[in-house]
């Protein structure tokens, strides 16, 4: 046993060194060539106010839908382990931040559904993905930080018990389509009932116990998870799954599938279920060394 644990370590390693020596010429590479970024560009910009979230093990209900026996089932709960910190925006990015990269030329206006009196405290809406990437890219030359836009799973991490669960509830193996269907009914006329529909003020909607404030309020948030579409068979295997990435996750009191171009997603732009009373988004910043290399890739149409 000792031997073939010794001879396990030794393929890891062996398999660890190719891809650490590739990540360290990648890097010199880009210096030189000026993919990595050191200092902000023009005036520097302070940094958003973050909040960072321990490691820990945490359960995640799997984002898509998924199908099993030709009916829709709940996605799978798994468990996640966050092995570093995460660095997220605790607030969502005002309409004032996002403003001032418009003024810049380096966003596109917003969609203007609401027209805040204080827009330094009011979370930016009417944005799409596409926004948001934009946005993202200039704070992180003003800043000379990488800021990305999280994935429903960096989302649920953060937010903690305040993130939802899509589940419906209804056994899986049961035969009776119409109980699957009648969930799914109550589910999605509960959505539709919003009794304060206009974007609130920073911190109206509380924080969770990981110091993320307004998530779950009336402003959804984008992702950087596709749209996925799952098949299983009758064991629970995978038999098809489908990404679609022109439609991403916006995750709030419930999750939404949007396409990136989107806006206002009131105006029938969700491609699934109940649509969000407003969509805007917060940045995870990205420490590690070689972030720039891999958002300049991503500038560039690399899928990473």
């Amino acid at each position: 046993m000792a031997a073939l644990s010794e001879k396990r370590d030794a393929t890891s390693l062996s398999l660890a060194i190719p891809s650490v020596l590739f990540l360290l010429l990648a890097g010199l590479l880009a210096k030189q060539t000026g993919l990595l970024f050191d200092a902000p560009v023009g005036t520097p910009l302070d940094e958003p106010p973050i909040v960072v979230v321990a490691p820990r093990d945490f359960s995640y209900r799997v984002a898509g839908e998924f199908f099993r026996n030709g009916y829709a089932v709940d996605g799978p709960m798994t468990t996640v382990r966050m092995s570093a910190p995460l660095a997220i925006m605790k607030y969502q990015v005002t309409a004032a931040d996002y403003a001032r990269c418009v003024a810049e030329e380096a966003c596109p206006p917003a969609e203007p559904e609401h027209v805040p009196s204080d827009p330094a405290l009011t979370p930016a809406t009417g944005v799409s993905f596409d926004d948001a990437v934009a946005y993202a890219a200039w704070i992180s030359r003003r800043t000379g930080a990488v800021w990305v836009i999280p994935t429903d799973e960096q989302l649920a991490f953060a937010a903690g018990s305040r993130f939802p669960d899509d589940a419906l509830g209804v056994d899986s193996d049961t035969s009776n389509p119409a109980l699957r269907w009648l969930a799914d009914y109550r589910r999605e006329t509960a959505r539709k009932a919003s009794r304060e529909p206009e974007p609130q003020s920073l911190g109206h909607f509380g924080e969770s116990e990981t110091g993320l404030s307004d998530f779950a309020g009336n402003v959804w948030e984008w992702t950087a998870t596709c749209s996925r579409r799952v098949t299983l068979d009758r064991s629970g295997s995978v038999i098809s799954d489908a990404a679609s990435c022109g439609i991403y996750i916006a995750t709030g009191k419930h999750r939404a599938a949007l396409s990136s171009f989107v806006r206002n997603p009131k105006g029938g732009g969700c491609a699934v279920g109940a649509p969000p009373d407003n969509v805007g988004f917060r940045l995870v910043k990205d420490s590690r060394w070689y972030a720039p290399l891999l958002q300049t890739l991503r500038a560039k149409g690399l899928h990473l």
